[in-house]
C-alpha cells in the first residue's frame, strides 16, 4: 500500500498515543511506530542529545505522501510535528502525541540563472545547492555546513558568511511552497498571500509542511576564506584586535572566533587538539573580477596583525573558490550529541572579553568543545522591507557553545559550565535569540515582539484553524522570555 493511499488505522484513542497493537499492520506501508521498519529513519537527527520519540513517523517525497500523513494524524487525533536533518533536534518540544513527518521530497534543485533564484525541494542540503549554484558563477546564502537542510535554516532567519553583506538569509527566499492542515499544497510570495508568506520567514513554524523554497542567488567571483588557530594563551590579545576589527569591519567580511577543546581523535589534526585552541574563521566576499583586490586587502587588515601576535598552528585562509566556505567553519560531517546554549549579544567592550576569557580561556577547565562569538552588524542590523517576521537582528555578536557528552565532559559538567557562561556574559545578553542558532526547547529565548507574535498568530489561526501543527511552533514564537 503507497503512503500516498488511504491508511487503515488501528483502533482510534481519545489521547492519541496508541496506535494499534504489536503484531498489527494497522499504520499502513511508510508510517511507521516504534520497533517497525522505517521508524529508525523517519526519526533520525543530526544532534544525537535529544532524539525524538513521536507515536509514529514517517518519511515523505510527495504531495500524495503529505495528504496521506495529515489524514492519519487527524484519524489518530495526533498532533504534526516536522523535521529534514534534525540539526535542531533539542530545540522541539516533546513528541509524545505527535506524528513526526520527515521531508524528502522528490526533485532536483532548479536553477534560474537569469533571474537568479533557485528552486529546493525540502529536505535538500546546503552543499547541493551550494555546488549547482556555483555552476552559474552564482552563490546563496547557506550555512556553514554542508548538510544543514535548506528549509528550517531559511525559514529560522539564517546566518551564512555571507550574511553581513547580503542579511538574514531568510529574507533572500521568494516563495514559498506548502501543504496546510487541509491538505492543500498553496505556493505563497510577496503577491500571493502576502500574510502568510510574511509569518513562514520568521514567525517560528506551525503553518503547515512545506515543500519546496525559491530563493534569490548573488554572483560571485572569488572569495577569501579558511581559518587561522592559535594555542589559547595568545588568546587575550588575539580576542582584542578581533574585536576592534570588528567594530566597523566592512560587510563583505563575516568572521567568527571559538575557543576550541577538541579531543585527540582521529579526526581531528594533532596541532588543533594539544590543548585549547583560537580559531579564527570566516569569509570576505568578492562579488566581481575587480573586487578581489579589495576582499584580498579586507581580510589582510584583520589577520595582519593576528598573524603578527604569533604563528598561527594552522592557517588555511586563503583565495579560492566559493565552495570552499562549505569547509571553513570546520563543522562536524557525521551525527554527534551537542549539549549547548545561544545567545545575542551586544558590543562586549573590554570587561566582555575578560568575561569571556575567565569562563572559557586558559584555566577556566571548560567542558564545552566549542564556544565563541559570531560577527553580526552590517545588513543583519538592517530591517529588510522585502523580509518577513523576522527580517534583521539587533545585535552585535551570536554567541554559542556546546559540549559532548564523554569527549569534552560528562553531560553535567558540561549543563553546569553552560549556565556559568551564561551569568557571566548576562550584563551583554540582550534577550533575543535567532532560531536556528537556539540549542534546547527549554533555553531562555526570544526573537519576535510581542506585536510580531500576535500577527504571525493570526495566521496560524486562518490556515490551522484546529491546531493541527500547535506543537510545531517554537518557544520564542509564543512568547517572549
Amino acid at each position: 500500500m503507497s503512503v500516498g493511499n488511504d491508511i487503515e488505522t488501528g483502533s482510534e484513542t481519545g489521547s492519541g498515543t496508541a496506535v494499534g497493537t504489536a503484531g498489527e499492520t494497522s499504520i499502513g506501508a511508510g508510517i511507521a511506530r516504534p520497533g517497525e521498519p522505517g521508524y529508525e529513519a523517519a526519526t533520525s537527527v543530526f544532534n544525537l542529545a535529544a532524539p525524538p520519540e513521536p507515536v509514529a513517523a514517517v518519511v515523505v517525497r510527495t504531495v500524495e505522501d503529505i495528504r496521506a500523513a495529515i489524514r492519519f494524524a487527524d484519524r489518530e487525533r495526533l498532533s504534526l510535528r516536522v523535521h529534514t536533518t534534525g540539526h535542531a533536534s533539542p530545540a522541539g518540544r516533546p513528541m509524545g502525541d505527535a506524528l513526526l513527518v520527515r521531508t524528502e521530497m522528490d526533485g532536483k534543485v532548479e536553477i534560474d540563472p537569469a533571474g537568479r533564484v533557485a528552486r529546493i525541494p525540502a529536505g535538500t542540503g546546503w552543499g547541493v545547492v551550494a555546488r549547482a549554484a556555483a555552476e552559474h558563477g552564482l552563490a546563496v546564502a547557506h550555512g556553514s555546513s554542508p548538510n544543514v537542510g535548506v528549509v528550517g535554516y531559511l525559514l529560522g532567519g539564517g546566518l551564512s558568511f555571507y550574511g553581513r553583506k547580503t542579511g538574514l538569509a531568510g529574507n533572500g527566499v521568494t516563495a514559498i511552497e506548502l501543504v496546510t492542515a487541509d491538505g492543500e499544497l498553496r505556493r505563497v510570495d510577496a503577491s500571493s498571500d502576502p500574510e502568510l508568506f510574511w509569518a513562514l520567514r520568521g514567525g517560528g513554524g506551525g503553518f503547515g509542511i512545506v515543500t519546496a523554497v525559491e530563493v534569490g542567488l548573488f554572483p560571485v567571483a572569488q572569495v577569501v576564506t579558511g581559518a587561522a588557530c592559535w594555542p589559547a594563551a595568545h588568546a587575550p590579545r588575539l580576542l582584542r584586535i578581533w574585536r576592534r576589527w570588528t567594530l566597523d569591519a566592512p560587510w563583505e567580511a563575516a568572521t567568527s572566533v571559538r575557543i576550541l577543546n577538541l579531543p585527540a581523535i582521529p579526526e581531528v589534526p594533532p596541532m588543533l587538539s594539544a590543548g585549547p585552541i583560537l580559531c579564527v574563521d570566516g569569509a570576505v566576499l568578492a562579488e566581481t573580477a575587480d573586487d578581489v583586490t579589495t576582499a584580498q586587502r579586507y581580510a589582510d587588515e584583520l589577520l595582519g596583525p593576528l598573524r603578527s601576535v604569533a604563528e598561527p598552528v594552522m592557517d588555511t585562509w586563503q583565495l579560492t573558490a566559493p565552495m570552499s566556505v562549505l569547509d571553513t567553519h570546520m563543522d562536524p560531517s557525521d551525527p554527534v550529541a551537542v549539549i549547548g546554549d545561544h545567545m545575542l549579544l551586544g558590543e562586549l567592550g573590554e570587561e566582555g572579553i575578560d568575561e569571556l576569557l575567565r569562563v572559557l580561556g586558559e584555566g577556566s577547565e571548560s567542558p564545552l568543545i566549542a564556544a565563541g562569538l559570531r560577527q553580526l552588524g552590517g545588513a543583519y542590523a538592517v530591517a529588510d522591507p522585502r523580509g518577513g517576521a523576522l527580517d534583521h537582528l539587533d545585535a552585535r555578536y551570536a554567541y554559542s557553545g556546546g559540549g559532548v557528552p564523554d569527549l569534552s565532559g560528562t553531560a553535567e559538567a558540561i549543563t553546569r559550565h553552560i549556565a556559568t557562561v551564561r551569568a557571566a556574559l548576562a550584563p551583554w545578553d540582550t534577550g533575543r535569540t535567532t532560531p536556528t542558532f537556539v540549542e534546547t526547547f527549554a533555553q531562555p529565548q526570544g526573537h519576535l515582539s510581542a506585536d510580531r507574535i500576535a500577527a504571525v498568530d493570526r495566521v496560524r489561526e486562518r490556515v490551522d484553524p484546529r491546531g493541527r501543527f500547535r506543537d510545531d511552533i517554537m518557544a520564542s514564537a509564543t512568547a517572549l522570555r
